[in-house]
């Protein structure tokens, strides 16, 4: 009985894990085309029509399309539904296919928005993101990373998420579910820190002197921790991060208790959520001694592929009851035992760093993937525009220009190349595909 239960709940994991009906092609003998689909919230409500491509000698040559029309009189969050249970099937993400993708064309700017729900009608919600382009097919992306592990059944589809003052026609197409393209590793090291070292504890920074660290890895921890080299300078590395512990016990443990700040650098691509929790073991200095204190700071949605620096005010470690017997560092985050974060400058400071928060503001990269132009907006001075391929050969520079640039890929093979956007002093990092 017990081999024969075994096998029925490995059966019923599979086909929840792996249940998409994918891509949705809208084609005779693919997905798509045949299923119900039900249009809500669109005043008389016209139905999904399949019909040619109407513009096939752009990014998408499939013969046939979803079209839908949407009407000034129907809701903004008009849309259509798969049937429960039907046409999509019944699956849960995982994170290799967290990311979905849809090809529109339309004539307007807005949101589309898709939604899975699961067989109750419950939803986690729509995730919204906006076309770029009028008038031609664009691939656009949606990041489902925080849906992981939930039973889905039902796919919804917003194509024009959006007051209007006309009715809309969207056509939509190549549904499908794939990893976020992302890099592995950072190109170039953390921006060092510019505080006086008389105004530091270090426990880790190649610019200052080091306290004694007991372990970056405690054997209560659950990750995988390698010591490395980005760009010749000593990094640390988590991976497989559930929960990583930092010790400096005994005769190491830190007195902060004349620091204002703690200071770490941060870099990700794939991490949802970054935790950072400062332990104090109280006066005895021995874990659970009856007078422990810990507080954690929580950061959702950290920005992926680039360095970021949290200098954080300890006073916002409300739940430390004192500072000068700090024995633990713990980090953590989602999603959950698949963490990869590298880190540098792990330090107390009475002074902020001079860069706090380091992260991008607005900028975008589009289309990609792109066959032709792509084009780059900041909204600050781009200094410098690297490409490197995926043996990491330089192969295009561009110098100063302004908030905006274009990069010709005509010269470029077709394959995933990694970009190195300069700006304000901050060295963006992303990638883009060339077909």
């Amino acid at each position: 009985m017990k081999n024969l239960l075994t096998t029925l709940l490995c059966v019923f994991t599979l086909v929840i894990t792996v249940g998409q009906n994918v891509p949705v092609d809208f084609e005779a003998n693919g997905n798509g085309a045949s299923w119900t689909w039900t249009v809500f919230e669109n005043d008389i409500n016209p139905p999904l029509e399949i019909v040619d491509n109407p513009d096939p000698t752009g990014q998408n040559t499939s013969s046939t399309v979803a079209k839908f029309t949407a009407l000034q009189a129907g809701q903004p969050f008009a849309g259509c539904e798969s049937l429960h249970g039907a046409g999509i099937g019944t699956f849960s993400l995982t994170s290799s296919t967290s990311t979905i993708k849809i090809m529109v064309w339309k004539s307007v700017i807005s949101d589309v928005g898709i939604k899975l729900v699961d067989n109750t009608s419950w939803s986690l919600g729509e995730i919204k993101v906006a076309n770029t382009l009028v008038n031609e097919w664009e691939e656009i992306s949606f990041d489902f990373s925080d849906h992981v592990g939930i039973a889905y059944d039902q796919i919804v589809i917003f194509p024009d998420f959006n007051a209007r003052s006309s009715d809309n026609i969207i056509y939509f197409d190549n549904i499908s579910f794939s990893p976020e393209v992302m890099l592995d590793a950072p190109m170039t090291a953390a921006p060092d820190p510019t505080i006086d070292p008389a105004n530091v504890i270090s426990m880790f920074s190649g610019v200052y002197t080091n306290v004694p660290v007991d372990t970056w890895l405690a054997a209560w921890s659950v990750a995988n921790y390698n010591e490395i080299q980005i760009d010749n300078n000593d990094t640390k590395k988590y991976e497989d991060l559930d929960y990583a512990g930092i010790e400096t016990t005994g005769a190491n443990i830190i007195d902060a208790s004349n620091m204002a700040y703690f200071h770490i650098d941060v870099w990700t691509p794939n991490m949802t959520t970054f935790r950072v929790k400062l332990v104090d073991f109280g006066a005895d200095g021995n874990y659970a001694g009856g007078d422990d204190s810990e507080h954690e700071i929580v950061f959702d949605n950290p920005q992926k592929n680039s360095w970021i620096s949290y200098s954080i005010p300890l006073s916002d470690f409300t739940g430390l009851a004192s500072r000068t017997h700090l024995a633990q560092l713990i980090l953590s985050g989602k999603p959950a035992g698949e963490g990869v974060v590298y880190i540098d400058n792990v330090y107390y400071s009475n002074t902020p760093n001079a860069v706090n928060e380091f992260h991008v503001g607005t900028f975008e990269m589009f289309p990609n993937p792109t066959n032709n132009d792509l084009t780059i907006i900041s909204d600050k001075i781009i200094e410098s525009i690297k490409v490197y391929d995926t043996k990491g050969v330089s192969v295009w520079e561009e110098k100063r220009c302004s908030e905006n640039c274009t990069l010709i890929t005509s010269q470029l093979e077709p394959g995933i190349y990694t970009i190195l956007v300069l700006t304000d002093g901050q060295t963006i990092t992303k990638r883009f595909i060339k077909y």
